[in-house]
């Protein structure tokens, strides 16, 4: 039986073996240049982990404030450099706990925040200047940033000292998630109201993180989780310009999110692509001059897509790999799961074993000692090619429809990645695509697992504390600030952060804010919605 010839995911073929021949045209200088220097193929820093490790940030968030804040310290005291917060999904759509839309949902899939009071709980006794604190948040990303900011306030911490990543990436929900709330062009508009205040007041915190990770999530190749990625920030770019901001004093700050896959080789080419692909774009088309304008800085997490209910353990060797991948690819900072997400969320020992990982991979082994060490490689660079011209074919489509918002109205990004995933799925079944486990080396009858449950009084209690805090609050303060806020959202002058900074401290609440901006701006419908 002959095996058909093996293809990355992007549908690359994989030769069997390479040699000199296969690069037979490849200037090194022009491809890689050194570590730290243009066009950063090799890595963003000279030395990249030699000096330091990559920031080891858990991602976690569940139930009540209360109950995020003891994980998010036993994460710290295990070791880790860096919080990444999950909220929960009527957070994520700037809805109270109390809101009907949110009856079943509060605390399950994160946090839930419905005011500064929870964001106060969340946060107590952490040192909010010496985390840096990684919030996956989107529509509602300045309300988040901005009673973080409080809270650190009433600490007696400096903006200027805070640092972290809000995701604030509305435009992949459009395309992978789903959890926007207002249409592109108030959602553009707020994005480029939140770089002005943070140049202004929080100068370190890095004002986005387009995520590819999402669509990668939904079943987007390699090639178009980086393409659609990209494409998204060029708008993000041109919108800044379009307000008045200059290029280099706000792209230092942008920075990325994406998956790192069990596919080894192709992600190492594919981090290593996408530097390359970003660096030309920004000296290029944006005439960017200061290095780190040019420089592709991200995050990346382990593919969630990827793990198994199925002998769940089995997911530990996988989440290895796939840190593996994104530490040879050059990572700023990394979040690897744990083996049972794939059940529920996870458990304590689950989440320091995650964290555990990365610890045997800095500490363990060699690989930190030296940046890029698939420098040079004749499959890893010839891969690197490829996908720079497979990717750079995909933005050019998007240009071609008119950027990356008239593409997502169009419906291209959706439409390429649910193929991609149609493809993927049916090689799955077919047991052409080998899931161990699954449709390979499966058991007849599995293990019994006991998964972290979360408990559903939370929303009740949530409830509870929402009634209360109306109660106790300056109602016509509140009132007051949140007319001051529509106000602002009417006035495409204005920056709608100042005063929805003050809405916060007066104690509204995430869903009261949300909606004042709701009745300015309304509520994006897809078209294909009807």
């Amino acid at each position: 039986m002959v095996r058909p010839p093996a293809r990355t995911e992007s549908g690359i073929p994989i030769e069997p073996v390479y040699g000199p021949e296969t690069l037979a045209d490849w200037d090194p200088a022009a491809s890689l240049g050194v570590p730290g220097d243009y066009p950063y193929t090799r890595g963003v820093y000279p030395t990249m982990y030699s000096g330091r490790p990559w920031t080891m940030r858990q991602y976690a968030g569940f139930g009540t404030a209360a109950e995020s804040n003891a994980r998010y310290r036993a994460l710290i005291e295990g070791g880790g450099t860096g919080l990444s917060v999950a909220f929960d999904l009527p957070t994520q759509m700037g809805h109270d706990s109390d809101a009907p839309l949110a009856h079943g949902e509060v605390g399950k899939v994160g946090v839930a925040v419905d005011s500064v009071e929870d964001m106060r709980l969340l946060f107590h006794g952490i040192p909010l200047d010496r985390v840096s604190t990684s919030m996956t948040i989107n529509a509602p990303a300045a309300l988040l940033l901005l009673m973080y900011q409080l809270v650190a306030e009433e600490e007696g911490i400096a903006a200027d000292r805070l640092t972290g990543t809000i995701q604030n990436d509305v435009l992949k929900e459009y395309v992978a998630r789903g959890t926007y709330i207002f249409p592109p062009g108030p959602s553009l508009r707020l994005t480029a109201d939140i770089f002005r205040y943070c140049r202004a007041e929080i100068p370190k915190w890095n004002t986005i993180s387009i995520s590819g990770y999402h669509m990668a999530e939904a079943g987007a190749s390699p090639a178009q989780e980086i393409a659609f990625t990209l494409a998204d920030a060029i708008e993000y770019v041109r919108t800044a310009l379009a307000a008045g901001m200059a290029v280099d004093d706000f792209a230092p700050r942008l920075s990325f999110f994406f998956v790192a896959r069990t596919t080894l080789l192709e992600e190492v080419a594919k981090f290593r692509a996408a530097r390359r692909i970003w660096a030309r774009v920004m000296r290029e088309e944006f005439g960017a001059r200061d290095p780190k304008s040019l420089m592709l800085r991200f995050h990346t997490q382990t593919a969630g897509v990827q793990l198994t209910a199925q002998q769940p353990e089995l997911n530990l060797v996988r989440v290895a790999v796939q840190a593996l991948a994104a530490v040879l690819g050059g990572t700023q900072s990394l979040h690897t799961n744990a083996f049972d997400e794939a059940i529920a969320l996870p458990t304590e020992k689950s989440a320091r074993l995650a964290l555990r990982t990365q610890q045997v991979i800095a500490h363990e082994t060699d690989v930190p000692h030296t940046a890029d060490p698939f420098a040079g490689s004749y499959a890893v660079e010839r891969m690197t090619d490829e996908l720079e011209a497979a990717v750079l074919a995909l933005m050019r489509r998007v240009e071609d429809l008119g950027g990356a918002v008239a593409a997502i109205e169009a419906g291209f990004q959706k439409g390429e990645i649910e193929r991609n995933a149609y493809r993927l799925a049916r090689e799955q079944e077919a047991g052409e695509r080998v899931v161990v486990g699954v449709n390979r080396f499966a058991l007849a009858q599995e293990e019994r697992y006991e998964p972290l449950r979360v408990d559903p009084a939370i929303e009740a209690r949530q409830c509870e504390a929402l009634a209360r805090l109306r109660a106790e609050r300056d109602g016509a303060a509140v009132s007051a600030a949140l007319d001051a806020l529509r106000a602002a959202a009417s006035d495409a002058s204005a920056n709608v952060l100042y005063p929805m900074k003050e809405a916060l401290r007066a104690r509204a609440t995430v869903g009261e804010v949300c909606g004042a901006l709701r009745e300015v701006w309304g509520t994006y419908v897809p078209a294909d919605a009807f």
